[in-house]
């Protein structure tokens, strides 16, 4: 049976086939551009190819990613003011904005009239915000069901009709809760209006996203980087935009949701690739890891390196020819005073020393009829009595070999750490076996974020223009001093949930975190609606929060499916195997989550069974779709279905039981679709039942 010509369907995937061939009209317009006769030299012309280049790229087409997922029926045409977006967008027509189609990225047809609007467009923001209480003069709002990327269903709300009842979206929800296999996908269908807020929220103010499991705070952060990436595009491509995972495994999880958007050019990092001055060799003890981690070793370091700065004792003689001119040490020790007072820091005092001294000798030639320029007093600051003076007075320090002493030397921890560390903090952070070099040392991961501090009281680092810093709970003071002098002149997002925090020295509060991070100021949001993980699982993860936060809100699950659940005594390891096989009987991913200490025999046992698995971060297929992952890495991970061994052992397997809690709370939370939790041995008494207050 044939489908009629004035079916909305047939309609929408005409509109999804012309589309299609405007983007690629669009690419190979920027394919045939000659940029031969454009560019003055070289250098230009590669740097003007690499943006063509990036250029092409953002303009790919996915073939399973739908290329637009709303339409928005205006009441009246938006003003031409609301269709300027990005830098560089120009308006479109009035009467094209009667009916919207909202996707990943514009589209425009050969006369420049759009055929899908950005969802980052201002247009395009009623997609996520209007609702029968405020229609924000929207008519109808549309939205699509896609196969891969063959348009299947769409499903239609009239805003303004006060007939027609508010519903529940079944597309949406079909799409929350559609089953994932392979890295994380973009949200950009189903923001939720609170979401959306967080995520257009503007460049210049810094956002602290608290947030449970499967409340999006991660794809919110992401989304809001592609946003403030549109609206903001000069600005930030001279500056920067860089996000920060807690592992390799999480940044490769997420790493194709930015490309999906037509983002490219946003870098991605852990903590430790910030600050990898020194090569990581040794692990600290917990006791050791938090002292270093403390805020309080800032003060420690700035002490120890201005503790290099000395007051001259001899005057300086520099001499010109035939004639001498002194400059006394009371003079000398008057600028050394005013360069510490200034607060600038150290190694661009050290560079303004030497022309200080000359401008004080310039001084003394003027009073004696000459008239020096800038070249003398540039002479004057190289003179060899001059560089012999700031090498003794203010001599250069190497910021790795600073705490390499610091590390080493007890009498030299102790002058400068005197009435801020006490003798037990002293001794746990000292080495137990001094190192002569820098390169011989066995440097751990704070080591390296002392060193990254001492390096910026030297030189100043550089600053970008936004920064995503997620899971953020988990980072120490020290941390996130390092993470925020890479924004101090810019803004970030920080994303995170005081429930998951994992490490000895995890945030206690927000408020205190972000005083570290140097952004007091910022807006605190909290997202506690759930959308991927199902309500038995969360309602039993949640048993857990009195324990390990008390006071914070539990997670409410707004999905209508509830999920599989099951707690399933077992006798052993083949048991659990047979857990996973139940799992991969349905479709979607299955990641099996057990202890540390577990992995090594639960890989055995599948690879004996013949299922063939992967490890956190490789990416899954088909053809492979269960994981095994150690519990320490199970931090932002998402699997349709989860098998969780042995709970007990995943809270032993920490220095403290409220740690263990915690990475127990992260572990159960991490299935999307279903969770069996399989134990031989007891339950921890946490989750007997549910705690009361």
């Amino acid at each position: 049976m044939s489908t009629p010509v004035d079916d909305p369907l047939s309609r929408e995937r005409s509109h999804l086939s012309a589309s299609r061939s405007a983007l690629r009209a669009m690419r190979e317009d920027v394919e045939a551009l000659d940029i031969s006769d454009v560019t003055a030299n070289w250098v230009n012309a590669e740097v003007l190819a690499h943006q063509i280049e990036e250029r092409i790229k953002a303009l790919a087409d996915l073939s399973d990613t739908p290329l637009f997922f709303g339409r928005l029926d205006y009441l009246h045409a938006p003003g031409s003011e609301q269709a300027e977006g990005a830098e560089g967008e120009r308006p479109q027509p009035e009467a094209a904005y009667q009916t919207l189609h909202i996707g990943r990225r514009h589209v425009h047809d050969a006369d420049g009239d759009p055929m899908v609007i950005d969802w980052r467009a201002p247009v395009s923001q009623p997609f996520y915000r209007a609702s029968k209480k405020d229609p924000m003069d929207i008519a109808l709002r549309r939205r699509f069901g896609y196969t891969g990327g063959d348009l299947t269903a769409y499903e239609d709300e009239h805003l303004s009709d006060p007939a027609e009842a508010a519903k529940t979206s079944r597309l949406l929800q079909q799409e929350i809760e559609r089953p994932r296999v392979g890295p994380m996908r973009d949200i950009v269908a189903t923001i939720q209006p609170e979401q959306d807020e967080i995520v257009r929220s503007g460049l210049s103010g810094t956002v602290c996203v608290q947030g449970g499991p499967g409340t999006g705070k991660t794809a919110v952060g992401l989304h809001r980087v592609a946003f403030l990436l549109y609206a903001h595009r000069e600005r930030l491509a001279r500056t920067g935009t860089l996000v920060i995972g807690p592992n390799r495994s999480f940044l490769h999880y997420i790493e194709q949701v930015l490309p999906a958007l037509g983002e490219l050019a946003v870098q991605q990092a852990t903590v430790d690739d910030l600050v990898a001055h020194v090569e990581i060799k040794a692990t600290d003890d917990s006791t050791a890891a938090v002292v270093k981690g403390d805020a309080r070793m800032a003060r420690v370091l700035r002490r120890a390196l201005y503790s290099h700065v000395t007051m001259p004792a001899e005057p300086v003689v520099v001499v010109r020819g035939s004639r001498r001119w002194r400059v006394p040490a009371y003079e000398l020790e008057d600028i050394v005073r005013e360069l510490l007072d200034r607060d600038i820091r150290y190694g661009a005092a050290r560079e303004a020393l030497p022309q200080r001294i000359a401008h004080a000798v310039l001084v003394q030639m003027e009073r004696s009829g000459e008239a020096p320029d800038d070249r003398v007093q540039d002479a004057v600051a190289r003179n060899s009595a001059v560089k012999a003076a700031v090498k003794a007075v203010w001599p250069a320090v190497d910021p790795a070999k600073l705490v390499l002493r610091l590390l080493s030397d007890a009498e030299f921890l102790a002058v400068h750490a005197e009435g801020i560390l006490d003798e037990d903090e002293q001794k746990a952070i000292l080495w137990a076996k001094p190192a002569r070099s820098v390169k011989s040392a066995k440097w751990s991961a704070a080591d390296a974020v002392l060193v990254d501090e001492a390096t910026d009281l030297i030189q100043r680092t550089h600053s970008l223009g936004h920064v995503v810093l997620d899971e953020a709970q988990d980072l120490s003071p020290m941390q996130y001093r390092a993470v925020g002098r890479r924004c101090t002149t810019g803004s970030a997002t920080v994303l995170g949930d005081l429930a998951q925090g994992t490490t000895p020295w995890a945030t206690r509060s927000w408020e205190e975190a972000l005083a570290h991070l140097g952004k007091r100021d910022a807006v605190i949001e909290e997202l506690t609606a759930g959308f991927r993980v199902p309500t038995d699982v969360i309602t039993y993860a949640s048993r857990l929060l009195p324990h390990i936060a008390p006071g914070l809100a539990p997670v409410v699950s707004i999905r209508e499916n509830p999920g599989r659940f099951e707690v399933r005594p077992v006798s052993g390891t083949p048991d659990v195997v047979e857990a996973c096989r139940e799992s991969l009987r349905h479709e979607g991913s299955t990641g099996l989550i057990a202890a540390d200490a577990r992995v090594p025999e639960l890989a055995r046992a599948l690879t004996e069974a013949g299922i063939p698995y992967l490890g956190p971060g490789e990416e899954t297929t088909q053809h492979t779709r269960l994981t095994l992952v150690p519990a320490s890495l199970a931090k932002g991970l998402e699997y349709d279905y989860v098998v969780l061994d042995e709970p007990q052992a995943v809270v032993d397997g920490e220095p403290d039981e409220r740690t263990g809690l915690r990475r127990l709370y992260v572990s159960l939370t991490r299935a999307v679709s279903g969770l069996i939790v399989t134990h031989a041995a007891g339950l921890p008494p946490q989750l007997a039942s549910p705690a009361r207050g």
